[in-house]
């Protein structure tokens, strides 16, 4: 089902039993546009005021929360939710079983594994040198690690990396790797404890 007042550019390919509410706008085209096809995977569920940009490979059993923005050239697992007002900006690798929960903000170049989870207002980042004349060469995106988890307004610098199973307790400002099944907090995060299996 697609509301009446949804807009799908050419170029988007869904598969079965879509629902796409309405003011939503799918295969929105990006600057350098070239025709790339946007596709879609069943069961997807796209919230009011949701924008899909062009050339984005969607999995199946997808869902946003209202006004979620996706931009361009993303790819994007099996089982992922993107909460409302969440933006994931364009050239993300979203793998299976992710959850980002509302106003999470992902740049480019970042990379989120199996089922890590996104808490409310998590901001990741990947502009070392904001302002810098070289700043599109200088991006460096966070890498989100298997069934790490991150809690609620943090924020994530440019480039770390956290390991599998790790928790990011809310509030904290991670500056640095954090090893696998690990626990840290704090501004600056730091490590409290191992996380026992």
């Amino acid at each position: 089902m697609i509301a009446e007042t949804a807009i799908i550019h050419p170029n988007v390919e869904f598969g079965e039993n879509i629902i796409i509410e309405d003011y939503c706008i799918i295969g929105s085209p990006f600057q350098g546009y070239r025709g790339e096809k946007t596709v879609i995977g069943n069961n997807a569920l796209i919230r009011s005021g949701t924008v899909i940009y062009a050339g984005n490979k969607i999995g199946n059993n997808f869902q946003t929360g209202n006004k979620a923005n996706i931009r361009e050239l993303n790819i994007i697992g099996d089982n992922v939710g993107i909460g409302t007002l969440s933006v994931i900006e364009h050239h993300v690798e979203v793998s299976n079983n992710v959850r980002i929960h509302s106003q999470v903000f992902v740049p480019e170049f970042s990379i989120l594994e199996d089922a890590c989870w996104l808490g409310p207002n998590v901001v990741l980042t990947n502009a070392r040198f904001p302002k810098h004349p070289n700043i599109k060469k200088e991006l460096r995106g966070v890498r989100i690690c298997t069934n790490a988890k991150v809690g609620a307004n943090s924020t994530l610098l440019p480039g770390v990396c956290l390991g599998a199973n790790c928790l990011v307790g809310a509030g904290s400002v991670v500056t640095k790797d954090v090893p696998e099944n690990i626990i840290v907090a704090g501004n600056p995060a730091i490590l409290l404890r191992e996380i026992p299996y």
